[in-house]
């Protein structure tokens, strides 16, 4: 119904954006992953989205790719996976990694995403294999927005200028990081330094 959203960012409450299109707020579910690369309040971005309608909700996901929004379909077609835990499997690892993942049957990697348990972890690799080649496409550059950065720092300094700390913060608090942190540790690191200035 609702494929594709291009407006400007208004607001970043995470994993939530606002979007303003045309004069109306769109509320946009987004991954981590897309937050990412989000261009700041003001700026102009454009979305893939999948509109989901329920009785008591109706609810709007965005992506920086149509390949970010494939795999969430094809995650919400697995029995027990909801929008919500899709969303947090994209939040935890990318399209690519989720597709090696399963075609490798490493149960163990998505399990150490949050909401995802072994036996969940077991289905995914049963019900999704071979259904994800094709949907790693690469994002495109996101209208206001620089390149996908090249380190897990910059991942990590780019998510906290997406949750609203300024560069000054950020840039202090990815320098105290220990020198070969993931993007998920590192961000959770951050933020607790962050809380105790």
């Amino acid at each position: 119904m609702i494929g594709k959203l291009t407006g400007t960012v208004l607001e970043k409450h995470p994993p939530q954006i606002l979007l303003d299109v045309g004069g109306v707020g769109y509320e946009v579910d987004v991954p981590m992953s897309t937050l990412y690369v989000l261009p700041h309040a003001g700026e102009i971005a454009s979305l893939y989205t999948h509109f989901v309608v329920r009785e008591d909700a109706q609810l709007l996901f965005g992506f920086a790719s149509r390949g970010e929004r494939e795999t969430f379909r094809q995650l919400i077609k697995v029995s027990g996976i909801g929008p919500k835990i899709a969303l947090a499997v994209l939040s935890g690892m990318s399209s690519e990694e989720l597709a090696a993942a399963i075609e490798r049957e490493d149960a163990a990697r998505l399990a150490k995403v949050p909401g995802i348990g072994k036996k969940t972890a077991e289905r995914l690799c049963l019900e999704l294999r071979g259904k994800l080649a094709g949907t790693s496409a690469v994002a495109p550059k996101l209208a206001g927005t620089v390149a996908l950065p090249a380190s897990p720092r910059d991942d990590i300094a780019n998510a906290l200028l997406a949750l609203g700390y300024n560069e000054r913060e950020a840039a202090a608090a990815v320098k105290l990081l220990p020198e070969e942190v993931s993007v998920n540790d590192g961000i959770r690191l951050a933020l607790k330094s962050l809380a105790k200035v």
